[in-house]
């Protein structure tokens, strides 16, 4: 019998511990259900781990993240260490743990359930079967590019410096991981860059363009500028099925895409990193959404994209394709029968809390185990 997965589970900040007890939840009856066991350690990122440890992430979570095959994150985001300094933010843990695990490849779906359609401030038309997804460079950029920082001129005002680099390793990998979901998928790839007007959008074009030709000749590739793509997103976000593009671009794009979903609440995500030596390949896997300081505690918090991003774990890192669906299923299903937690709230629905929400994936779980 092989020895369980090892699964790191970093709750955070804010509705972090809140979600990520929901997820527990489902772990938990995986074991007791299906027989499904993972060797699970937990520990602190964030302003949790400024406040014991005086920073955001210590090395023996870094240690730690390497030594697992897979790590869930919840969320990091304090107001009240605002004024720690710009290298102590709650924030800068996963940016350290993308960079210290070379977490180059950020997947984030945006898929509309047909139950939420209502929750999109975009017409039904436009959104209803969407299903997206978008590959962003997470560990280039001008996130991480140099020079960067803020200096003081002669006269005495001040200059503010970040650099956009990216070199051809860099994107060729990140567009490999695009290119190879869009075959499992429908089979089309958009590049989005700013090549009119930047010099790293025109080699991110033509490198792309000479994977694709040299490799990829199956997959349909287009091009697209950034603020056309944002455009069209709005106008018209059914048009696509995989976008590969940079770290600031697929930031700002993929919070966008969020929004056509109707919440940042439902969306997971999995960001990936190459395969080593070992045969691992290291992954974190997260909601997009933020800590939300100011619901936390309350029971307001949606744990669905906490949930989701755990069936993402289950199917990316670990391929338990058939976990990983059921988990979908009964998100699916549970929003079919009205359960509503406060963000995707409409008139006629239920509302539930966090825990509620938890509890109803669980029973609903319960239900399709014994179906099958």
């Amino acid at each position: 019998m092989s020895a369980p997965k090892k699964l790191l589970i970093l709750p955070g900040d804010g509705i972090g511990p809140e979600i990520m007890r929901e997820a527990r939840r489902i772990m938990d009856w995986m074991a007791q259900a299906r027989g499904i066991r993972f060797d699970i350690s937990e520990d602190l990122v964030g302003g949790a781990s400024l406040a014991v440890h005086g920073q955001p992430i210590t090395q023996q979570v870094i240690d730690a993240a390497r030594a697992a095959d897979a790590v869930l994150f919840g969320s990091v985001g304090d107001p009240k260490w605002a004024s720690a300094g710009f290298d102590r933010r709650p924030e800068i843990a996963i940016l350290k743990l993308r960079q210290e695990l070379g977490l180059f490849a950020n997947l984030r779906p945006a898929k509309v359930f047909d139950s939420l359609v209502d929750a999109s401030t975009l017409k039904p038309d436009v959104i209803r079967g969407l299903d997206i997804m978008i590959v962003r460079e997470t560990v280039g950029g001008i996130y991480f590019g140099t020079p960067r920082g803020i200096e003081t001129l002669p006269d005495g005002s001040r200059r503010g410096i970040n650099t956009e680099v990216y070199t051809t390793a860099e994107i060729e990998r990140v567009a490999r991981v695009a290119f190879d979901l869009a075959r499992k998928r429908d089979n089309r790839v958009c590049s989005v860059e700013k090549c009119n007007v930047m010099e790293s959008g025109l080699l991110w074009k033509e490198v792309v363009t000479a994977l694709h030709d040299r490799e990829y000749k199956d997959v349909e590739l287009s091009h697209m500028l950034a603020d056309n793509c944002a455009m069209q997103m709005v106008r018209n976000p059914r048009q696509f099925d995989v976008i590969v593009t940079g770290n600031l671009f697929g930031d700002l794009l993929s919070d966008l895409a969020s929004m056509l979903t109707g919440s940042l609440g439902m969306l997971p995500s999995a960001t990936l990193g190459a395969k080593g030596e070992d045969g691992r390949t290291p992954a974190l896997y997260e909601p997009i959404h933020g800590s939300a300081p100011d619901i936390a505690g309350q029971g307001k918090a949606n744990p669905l994209a906490q949930i989701l991003s755990f069936a993402m774990l289950l199917r990316y890192s670990f391929d338990m394709q058939e976990d990983a669906a059921m988990i979908e299923k009964a998100v699916s299903n549970v929003l079919d029968r009205g359960l509503r937690t406060p963000d995707i709230m409409s008139a006629g629905r239920t509302e539930v809390n966090t825990a509620g929400m938890g509890e109803a994936v669980v029973a609903e779980l319960d239900r399709l185990n014994k179906a099958a």
